[in-house]
């Protein structure tokens, strides 16, 4: 599990969660167990620490 730092970054990777980019250029959440589509961050830039698809870190979560 990622841990902050309290110094504008985190240890390690948010367990279970990967992002894309949509079509409109913003990145969207996905939960990998459960395939439910979660935030959409409207300003462009990707998540922190959140595993982009499709990588594999952390399909045995799925």
């Amino acid at each position: 599990m990622a841990k902050n730092t309290g110094n504008d970054f985190r240890r390690g990777a948010v367990t279970a969660r990967t992002q894309f980019q949509r079509t409109d250029g913003n990145y969207q959440k996905r939960n990998e167990r459960t395939g439910h589509f979660m935030e959409v961050k409207q300003d462009g830039k990707p998540f922190k620490g959140v595993a982009r698809e499709p990588d594999g870190r952390d399909s045995p979560n799925s």
